[in-house]
């Protein structure tokens, strides 16, 4: 279902935010997953994929890419020592909901997922809803949100660290590009 569609009620929203929250609070060491991604910089790591993905499928050169894959490594933030599991494409049509409410039942899909940093998932909410409110965007941009009852990026953001417990997000435009950078290295793939 579409994160645009206004037959999308706001609780499966909220709903929404609840479960990537209760994603990231998973210990992976009691589930056996301490060994389902490697450890280190996972955004070193993945700009560093991404990027060589990027080159082999490269149709011409794209100086805004180039320039965006140099700022990615000049701003990379410190690994701050979080791990989580990572789903790698967290979306609302992604998750199976109650029949008759908003009850997160299931998140599918989980061929990208991994061991890896939990804003990794929260930015590619937020990169979607940066996207048009059309077919092909699937998101919320220009659309009123506060007249269809649904939160503001930084509502969905404060939200998510309330529930997890941690403080404000330092240099949230970061992991925001990452994930702008890791679906335009995708397209590029899908275009060669």
């Amino acid at each position: 279902m579409p994160d645009h569609d206004p037959a999308t009620p706001p609780k499966a929203r909220q709903e929404k935010n609840r479960v990537l929250a209760c994603l990231h609070q998973v210990d992976i060491k009691a589930v056996g997953l301490s060994d389902f991604g490697p450890p280190g910089n996972y955004y070193e790591r993945q700009v560093g994929r991404w990027s060589k993905q990027y080159r082999a499928s490269e149709t011409e050169t794209v100086a805004d890419m180039d320039r965006l894959m140099e700022l990615l490594v000049a701003q990379m933030p410190a690994d701050d020592g979080q791990r989580t599991l990572v789903h790698g494409d967290y979306r609302i049509d992604n998750m199976m909901c109650q029949k008759d409410g908003p009850l997160g039942l299931a998140v599918l899909d989980w061929e990208l997922s991994t061991i890896g940093h939990p804003f990794a998932d929260l930015a590619a909410v937020i990169m979607q809803w940066q996207m048009p409110a059309t077919q092909e965007g699937r998101g919320l941009s220009g659309v009123d949100r506060a007249a269809l009852g649904l939160p503001t990026d930084a509502e969905f953001i404060a939200r998510y660290c309330e529930r997890r417990g941690i403080g404000p997000i330092d240099n949230f435009g970061f992991y925001l590009a990452f994930n702008f950078f890791r679906m335009a290295a995708i397209i590029q793939g899908v275009l060669k």
